[in-house]
């Protein structure tokens, strides 16, 4: 375990901590937005990167789609920048050239300092405070995520928060994984545990359906490469140049983490467990140009539904006081 400065922005430091397994697995986190800056497992060739991340604060700001960060308060988009909750309709921050919020918006819990709190050879927790009006969002909000190697080579991830006044909740972790060092994931084999996906119009914004995934180029539930389907001809893989969805895993979060998907490439798989409700499955359709390629990742962001708060027959991600959100992920890498 170590930290230390890894930047700063204006006045204010931020830390990178590095953890470890006994097996050889290693993570860094930085304190700004909570990020994954990199994970290293072991593999029959040695010790393998699969995640992308930056190299400095800076590259961060300017290049970072959220790259390996905690996204928040509301993970994902929210339609128009708006909701209503308990009758008062809330308008949301958003960038001045966007019409939806997306992420939390310009100033989300993915571009904030977090503060440092307990660090172990193995183990990091970052907390952020989030005061009532933060980004538009009603009620103060304390924020907490926890990132755990398990041996030998697996990294838990749990997010929480508990909130002083009724409040909306979404929270994910938005890692690009490549699993074997290449620069197009299209070669990636999939497999997603869900028979049905919540389609969207042609902002990327959910109709409120909820549809079976059978016959369509959305159906990983057996192992299929990532580009094997992602030219079709579907209204949902031409917008953006590939897949950006929500897979239904759950009606509601489940106690405790259930399988959700696995990848493999190279050798390499990655099974993922959670307990939240839904998975956007993102074939980095806008990666191009510096400093990462187009489609050189995906992403597996285990949240609630896009804009949820907005669809009342999706899982709720209302969070009162006295309740607490509670998510759990785990990311269990083998290699071959």
């Amino acid at each position: 375990m170590s930290v230390h400065l890894f930047g700063e922005i204006g006045q204010a430091a931020v830390f990178e901590i590095a953890i470890a397994s006994k097996a050889g697995a290693s993570a860094k986190i930085l304190s700004w937005g909570a990020v994954l800056r990199d994970l290293v497992v072991p593999s029959a060739r040695g010790p393998q990167r699969v995640t992308l991340g930056l190299n400095t604060i800076g590259d961060y700001l300017e290049h970072s789609p959220s790259f390996g960060a905690v996204p928040g308060r509301f993970a994902n988009r929210i339609a128009n920048g708006r909701f209503a909750l308990d009758g008062t309709l809330y308008e949301l921050e958003r960038k001045p050239e966007e019409k939806h919020t997306l992420h939390g918006g310009p100033n989300g819990f993915g571009r904030k300092i977090w503060k440092l709190g307990s660090v172990d050879a193995s183990s990091v927790t970052l907390t952020l405070e989030s005061p009532d009006g933060d980004a538009g969002f009603p009620g103060a909000l304390t924020a907490t995520c926890v990132y755990r190697l398990i041996e030998p080579a697996t990294l838990r991830v749990e997010l929480g928060a508990q909130c002083d006044r009724p409040t909306i909740v979404n929270l994910t972790q938005h890692a690009y994984f490549n699993l074997d060092g290449s620069s197009d994931v299209r070669d990636h084999e999939l497999t997603l545990v869900s028979d049905f996906y919540t389609p969207t119009d042609a902002e990327l914004i959910p109709t409120g359906e909820i549809r079976d995934i059978a016959g369509t180029p959305l159906d990983f539930r057996t192992p299929t490469a990532i580009g094997a389907r992602i030219d079709e001809p579907d209204d949902h893989l031409q917008r953006g140049g590939g897949y950006d969805l929500n897979y239904v895993l759950a009606d509601a979060p489940r106690a405790a983490p259930a399988l959700a998907a696995t990848l493999s490439a190279g050798g390499m798989v990655m099974t993922v467990l959670t307990t939240e409700p839904g998975l956007q499955f993102y074939s980095g359709n806008f990666l191009r140009g510096a400093p990462f390629a187009w489609r050189s990742a995906c992403c597996l962001e285990t949240q609630h539904f896009t804009d949820s708060l907005n669809h009342p027959a999706f899982p709720t991600t209302v969070l009162r006081p006295g309740e607490r959100f509670a998510s759990r992920t785990v990311y269990r890498f083998n290699a071959g």
